[in-house]
């Protein structure tokens, strides 16, 4: 019998153990109860855990594996060796506070009834007294903080505090009896979590300077890039790829302008085109409600033309929660792999912040018009992340690896390709296929920043020319996305290098097969990287 199977095991026990976000993405709630430890001694046993499970795995013979089990081994590996990089190389619990932010985890208990009111509150108790100790490792291990990235956590911070205490009530009056042990450490943990949003605030005001430069440098960049994209592509050939799929898509949405408004096929053509549709579109009021119908729409434009099979899982679309905002405009937010319960997906959307200026306004809701939308729901809804990661969630294999090791550039290459597969069958016209290529061009400039910005220093201003020049962006669009790519670091270049994988397994579809059996085998194995998931449908 090999001895892959009990290691495995054993190491994701103790990854699931020390990570309780990691457990509760996953779908595993023995840890429910649990906050993540920063502590210095916390981070040391971690370090040592991770250097004993790297040993244990490279002990395996490979070569003895069946083709699944190697797989697993090697996306367990590749997930072992990540987390010690970040935890040894990056160390961003160190200088980040988002990483200390508590909300996703309060959040997961609050919103998703995975369990009766009285076992979710009780593990909710566990994390509220868990949060003033974990913010006073904050304060304690944070150093040389960005300014960016303060900026961005006072809000999160704030809408953390905001989540306690208006989501909370509703759920204590399911189970009444608890009130008077949830209330004291609720109050305590909003006390600490706004006195933690006024420390930084106080930071920022101290200290008008930039802080610590939020751009990793090529050496720590592209040996996070390896990490995160777990494929043979070099940086260099990244960029070059992205340089010329940008001037494909530039000229493809070229023909496609001209075809909608007439006139040459040019950059002004172009323009005009987007503005015509940038007038049609949704405001805070209705955008919530406008993606429902649209993910209606997708999902019989799916089922109509056969492209995958649909599974009959809810998905329920909502505001994004206050602690959330501020890196992306929408997510999605599925069970874990290991969920055993009937809960439902949630399909976020941020509407513009109440600060924000008329005119910021209008810029947002122009970028994401009706047509615009239609396209992010593909993305984020149908048939991208909500039906992808449902598929993903039907498999059973010989270990829980492909639970917890997800491959990001296989989720949001899914995604990016599901946009280019319903453009292509007809859905929503040439609208919407319009505002795809813009997307396209949205993707691929992500890489290009990604790289640009943490390795050859590239200047905010030319940043945004690039993004409302060739990308064709709204200013506002183009100022969140720069933020993005100092809050963020490789995670912009997953949605371009893992759209080309897999686009190239989609065009390997042997002849006669049908497009939705190739799907569905596309879909069948978890969300392997593409080099696995190609092993794996060619063998």
């Amino acid at each position: 019998m090999s001895t892959f199977l009990p290691r495995a095991e054993r190491i994701i026990d103790a990854l699931l153990e020390r990570r309780p976000g990691l457990a509760s993405s996953a779908g595993e709630h023995r840890y429910d109860d649990r906050l993540p430890d920063y502590s210095a001694d916390a981070v040391a046993a971690d370090g040592a855990m991770l250097r004993e499970a790297a040993h244990a795995l490279a002990e395996v013979d490979g070569d003895l594996l069946d083709p699944a089990e190697q797989v697993d081994h090697a996306m367990l590996s590749a997930l072992v060796d990540r987390e010690l990089f970040e935890l040894t190389e990056i160390r961003a619990h160190e200088w980040d506070p988002l990483r200390h932010n508590p909300g996703p985890l309060l959040h997961t208990l609050i919103a998703r009834p995975y369990a009766p009111a009285e076992v979710r509150l009780t593990a909710l108790a566990g994390r509220l007294a868990a949060v003033p100790d974990a913010l006073a490792t904050a304060r304690a291990t944070l150093d040389d903080v960005p300014r960016i990235h303060a900026e961005t956590a006072v809000g999160q911070f704030a809408g953390t505090a905001a989540l306690v205490r208006a989501e909370l009530p509703a759920l204590l009056d399911q189970a009444p009896a608890l009130r008077g042990s949830i209330e004291p450490v609720a109050r305590a943990a909003v006390a600490a979590l706004t006195g933690f949003a006024d420390h930084l605030r106080a930071g920022l005001a101290d200290d008008p300077g930039p802080g610590r430069d939020p751009r990793l440098g090529r050496r720590r960049w592209e040996a996070r890039l390896w990490h995160t994209l777990d494929t043979e592509l070099p940086a260099a050939e990244v960029l070059r790829r992205a340089w010329a799929n940008l001037d494909r898509v530039t000229d493809e949405i070229r023909a496609a302008a001209a075809e909608l408004v007439g006139g040459p096929e040019d950059d002004g053509t172009v323009r005009r085109a987007l503005d015509l549709l940038a007038a049609e579109h949704p405001d805070d009021h209705t955008i919530v409600a406008a993606a429902g119908v649209t993910l209606d729409e997708a999902t019989d434009f799916v089922r109509e033309h056969d492209l995958v099979s649909l599974v009959d899982d809810p998905c329920v679309i909502q505001e994004m929660p206050e602690f959330a905002r501020g890196v992306a405009v929408a997510y999605c937010d599925s069970p874990g792999p290991l969920e055993t319960a009937d809960v439902p997906t949630f399909y976020c959307i941020a509407p513009t912040p109440a600060d924000w200026p008329a005119a910021r306004v209008e810029s947002f809701y122009r970028e994401y018009n009706d047509h615009m939308l239609r396209n992010l729901t593909v993305h984020e809804a149908m048939p991208g992340h909500f039906l992808q990661l449902a598929h993903a969630r039907r498999y059973a294999g010989p270990t829980r690896v492909r639970a917890v090791a997800q491959s990001v550039p296989f989720i949001e290459g899914w995604a990016v390709y599901a946009e280019e597969l319903m453009v292509g069958a007809g859905f929503g016209g040439l609208p919407v296929r319009l505002q795809q290529l813009k997307m396209q061009l949205r993707m691929t400039i992500n890489a290009l920043l990604d790289q640009l910005v943490h390795v050859e220093e590239l200047p905010e201003a030319e940043a945004m020319a690039l993004m409302t020049g060739r990308g064709f962006q709204e200013e506002g669009e183009a100022t969140g996305k720069w933020r993005r790519a100092l809050l963020t670091s490789t995670q912009l270049s997953t949605y371009f290098v893992g759209y080309s994988e897999v686009a190239a397994i989609a065009a390997l579809r042997p002849p006669g097969t049908p497009v939705r059996q190739w799907h569905d085998a596309m879909l069948a194995h978890a969300c392997p990287p593409p080099r696995h998931l190609r092993t794996l449908l060619t063998r």
